[in-house]
């Protein structure tokens, strides 16, 4: 198993990365559906397509997908409010009172820097295998199909193959915020990873 070390900003940023664009290199594309209703009240599809917002991460190490965000506790569908605002709003790590579905592409053998998202996260490793680092130093291995509840936690993500991408399926919704734990802060801390979310610069 990895030891988790936070990569230094020189480390992560230096050199760019393979990708350069969703979907990265040698993972396949994806369609994303979303539905609506017709004159008649009736459910119908939209036009297809691969998600509104990409962007590349740690330099070339990985690519996000925004596929969809919404904000409010109960979400505004009158006049396509939602799906309007998801179209033209980029949103940070996670959307203050709101949910985020993003997807990540991450490249051969990267290491994501320690970082805490003020989120819970719904994670489902959709293709690979990787490894899932805290600050205590306790690790899992997660492979297709697995998925992980993560609250709050300072965390970690390594794409443990050297040759190959790997992707993952995030699910981030908002949360209180936590009192400190035996005098230690619980706060959000991207590191390295604030410059890869345009909300959170």
């Amino acid at each position: 198993m990895a030891t988790i070390i936070p990569p230094t900003v020189d480390e992560q940023y230096s050199e760019p990365g393979v990708f350069t664009k969703f979907p990265g290199e040698g993972l396949p594309d994806i369609k994303r559906y979303i539905t609506t209703h017709d004159k008649n009240g009736e459910g119908v599809f939209l036009p297809h397509d691969n998600g509104a917002h990409h962007s590349l991460m740690a330099n070339g190490r990985g690519v996000q997908n925004i596929i969809y965000s919404t904000t409010g506790d109960q979400v505004d569908l009158e006049d396509d409010a939602d799906m309007i605002r998801a179209r033209d709003m980029q949103p940070g790590i996670h959307e203050p009172h709101g949910t985020v579905f993003r997807m990540i592409d991450f490249a051969p053998g990267v290491t994501s820097p320690l970082h805490r998202a003020m989120s819970i996260d719904y994670g489902t490793v959709i293709e690979g295998e990787f490894e899932i680092g805290l600050d205590s130093g306790e690790t899992r291995i997660m492979r297709r199909g697995d998925v992980l509840v993560q609250r709050a936690t300072v965390h970690q993500w390594t794409n443990l193959s050297p040759d190959k991408p790997a992707r993952m399926l995030f699910v981030l919704l908002d949360v209180k915020p936590l009192k400190p734990i035996n005098g230690k802060e619980i706060s959000q801390d991207l590191g390295p990873l604030k410059h890869d979310f345009g909300a959170d610069h």
